[in-house]
């Protein structure tokens, strides 16, 4: 079924573009690249994996319950309009909340893959254009696996929130080598990590558990690399230069902490967008969502060298500034080993099926000769 059959609001047109400024860099140095970045590269080879084949789409998912929402978790809990919802209705809440935000991870991870091909493009050392061509290859397969995921388990997407296209088209349109860094491996894919952070650590599902965990894996990666071109850049920039950065920072993280609230699905049930805002602004989740959005930005923020005293005073305003202490090396561990557990603990039950099926074999064949 074509995906435009599948939305739930208008999309508009199937086309975005977004006009392209500055310069593609190309490098004659073949032989001088960092040893960090170069390290981090071959493991970008070494971890690429097939979404066909590590996901075991066979798991069932129930579309008006994908993720195991508790009632207590949804906006409407506790409201009128939840009083007189039907468990069918609180259903089709559900399914069109998950397909909300995993819409956006989807449309997110297409912004990153442009992301990173303009990466190649544009960043001027060899070793950083190596590296983003893995990653390049990586945001495809998370397309592609949360697109599976929306079209045959959920059946349902929604468009690209507004304010994320907005954070992504300023991020494209910047003629600097940067930006791309800055916005995507940065903001949004701070944002993607710690929404996807968050289901992954409380859904009951097998199967968005494992895409969420692989996917998260690979992410780790992307931030260590955006960490590290960065950190090294920006020591060379001048203070004006790093204060136009730290606005860049400080407007879109404004602009995700405060639009990026799933409205749209409200609007859908019939609740006026001023009530839709209201409601969203008193859910108890959506406060503990915002913290938990900060966790892996504010940290990565800080160590690229973006911490200046009007930045200081908006991660303070938007009460997340204490985050700048946060381990981030410890998060992203903890992400690899996640995955690796899941590979680990789904192996082991496939490889005891195996030996199932071998010793019934055997006793069949014995009881046939015998």
């Amino acid at each position: 079924m074509p995906t435009y059959d599948l939305y739930a609001r208008n999309p508009g047109d199937s086309r975005w573009q977004v006009p392209a400024t500055g310069a593609a860099r190309f490098s004659w140095e073949y032989d001088n690249g960092r040893d960090r970045l170069l390290a981090l590269y071959q493991k970008g080879k070494d971890k690429q994996w097939d979404g066909q084949k590590r996901i075991d789409w066979d798991l069932e998912v129930d579309p008006y319950d994908p993720l195991g929402t508790p009632e207590e978790a949804m906006t409407l809990y506790g409201t009128p309009h939840w009083a007189k919802m039907t468990d069918r209705d609180k259903g089709d809440l559900r399914r069109h909340f998950a397909s909300w935000q995993f819409s956006q991870f989807l449309h997110g991870e297409q912004g990153a893959m442009v992301c990173a091909a303009r990466i190649v493009e544009s960043v001027p050392d060899l070793d950083a254009k190596f590296y983003s061509a893995t990653q390049t290859m990586d945001e495809a397969r998370h397309a592609e696996i949360y697109g599976r995921f929306l079209h045959e388990k959920i059946g349902m997407l929604y468009p690209i929130n507004d304010n994320l296209q907005s954070l992504l088209g300023d991020t494209l349109r910047d003629s600097r080598w940067d930006m791309p860094y800055l916005g995507m491996q940065v903001l949004i894919e701070g944002l993607a990590l710690a929404a996807f952070g968050m289901i992954r650590d409380t859904t009951n599902k097998p199967l968005p558990k494992q895409i969420l965990a692989y996917v998260m894996q690979d992410e780790a990666r992307h931030v260590a690399f955006g960490r590290m071109a960065l950190r090294d850049y920006y020591r060379q920039l001048t203070d004006a230069e790093l204060r136009e950065r730290e606005e860049f920072v400080i407007e879109g993280c404004y602009l995700m902490r405060d639009r990026l609230r799933g409205v749209e699905v409200l609007e859908n049930f019939g609740i006026p967008r001023a009530e839709a805002d209201e409601l969203s602004e008193r859910s108890e989740f959506l406060q503990l969502f915002r913290q938990l959005l900060f966790s892996r930005i504010v940290p990565c923020v800080k160590d690229i060298g973006l911490w200046g005293k009007r930045l200081q005073q908006a991660y303070v305003d938007m009460g997340v500034f204490e985050m700048g202490d946060s381990n981030l090396d410890q998060l992203m561990a903890q992400d690899e080993e996640i995955a690796e557990k899941l590979d680990a603990e789904r192996f082991a039950a496939e490889e005891r099926e195996r030996v199932a099926e071998v010793v019934e074999a055997i006793e069949e064949g014995q009881r046939l000769t015998g």
